[in-house]
């Protein structure tokens, strides 16, 4: 059903317009825009108007937003410049106005429906994880802040299903001896994951194949796990796909190991792939009774073979959280780390309310994934 009929945006105006409407994907409770950003905005040239009810899931009551400068609405599409968190649902696509501006997670390797439902409204789509990792970038990294609220609900979700305590405890009854974790991978959600889990009192150990990490992993004061297989970086700081044979190699030698450990965290993932297949079915069976793995990898099919995305399992004796989103199960503060990413991002493609699209500039040319037909000629 075509959408709403919206005239074309008005760029000339110094006053850009923002629109952020409540999310509607299952589970979603992030809002793209907080009260103390709108009002950051605000003060920089920009209206900004929200869509009634769309922060009350993170605790943003709808007068913190009136308090902090924004208008209430019950269209926040009719903007020119829609911030989500999620993709828009076809139904959303058609309420954007042609022309208009998004900004959200777009998933541009893995939904090239969704991409192009987007370029024939005739959208000017900026996607999240597309922001390089550049050093004048880092502002605008959500990929980032995400993976740091997935690390640590990782190690809560691992702590709160083991059945024994993270810490040593000395008590009168005798010594409980800590427990034992070990983290594979160690990119931001994995090092958030082991100071978490070393915060909590457990004996941690880190896993990565580029072995330019291994400094990080043991300055959290965790050990780190040499298994002689060695994956340089690539672009963008992750780790590089490792051949077949290297694949082989590392299920092997983790295989070998993870029985030593209660819990597991895995954070393996390469964009726009599945998941890496780190823990056979024969090294779950291999661990304790009551020892947990927690997947991040579960969106992408998950580093552990008998993961099942979105749920929570038993598989021979070990629980296996598969939970996907899980920044969205720690709204508050991830919204308030997600709307910073987003108002840099804003802020760099319209300086003081100003849309300036400068496609000469590698944030702004690395982070549009659909343009409007005169600036894909320009």
């Amino acid at each position: 059903m075509p959408g709403p009929h919206r005239p074309p945006p008005n760029y000339d105006s110094l006053s850009m317009r923002l629109g952020v409407p409540k999310e509607t994907a299952p589970g979603e409770r992030r809002v793209a825009l907080v009260p103390e950003v709108v009002s950051r905005l605000v003060g920089t040239g920009f209206q900004v108007a929200v869509e009634l009810g769309a922060g009350t899931d993170a605790a943003f009551p709808d007068e913190a937003y009136t308090e902090a400068g924004a208008s209430l609405v019950e269209d926040a599409f009719a903007a020119e410049a829609v911030l989500k968190v999620q993709k828009p649902s076809a139904e959303e696509v058609a309420s954007l106005r042609e022309g208009s501006l998004l900004v959200a997670f777009l998933q541009p390797l893995t939904d090239a429906e969704g991409i192009e439902r987007l370029s024939t409204r005739g959208v000017t789509a900026f996607a999240m994880e597309s922001v390089p990792r550049i050093t004048r970038a880092q502002p605008m990294d959500a990929l980032s802040s995400q993976a740091t609220v997935s690390g640590y609900k990782a190690v809560l979700l691992a702590a709160e299903r083991l059945p024994r305590f993270f810490p040593m405890l000395m008590t009168a009854a005798g010594t409980v001896a800590p427990a034992k974790v070990l983290v594979l991978g160690a990119g931001v959600a994995g090092l958030q994951a082991i100071a978490t889990a070393r915060r909590l009192g457990a004996v941690v150990t880190g896993f990565d194949v580029r072995p330019v990490v291994r400094e990080q992993v043991e300055s959290l004061g965790a050990t780190f796990l040499d298994l002689g297989i060695v994956g340089e970086e690539a672009e963008g700081g992750y780790a590089r796909e490792l051949t077949p044979e290297e694949q082989r190699r590392q299920q092997e030698e983790l295989a070998g190991r993870v029985a030593d450990f209660d819990v597991v965290v895995t954070t393996a993932l390469v964009p726009g792939r599945p998941a890496p297949r780190l823990i056979p079915a024969s090294a779950i069976r291999a661990m304790r009774p009551g020892s947990v793995i927690v997947d991040l990898a579960a969106e992408a099919g998950g580093n552990a073979e008998l993961t099942e995305p979105g749920e929570i399992v038993e598989r021979e004796g070990v629980t296996i959280v598969g939970l996907t989103n899980l920044p969205a199960t720690m709204p508050y503060h991830a919204s308030q780390l997600y709307a910073r990413n987003v108002a840099a991002l804003v802020q760099h493609l319209a300086p003081e309310g100003e849309l300036t699209l400068d496609w000469d500039d590698e944030i702004t040319a690395s982070t549009c994934v659909t343009r409007r037909p005169e600036e894909a000629a320009a």
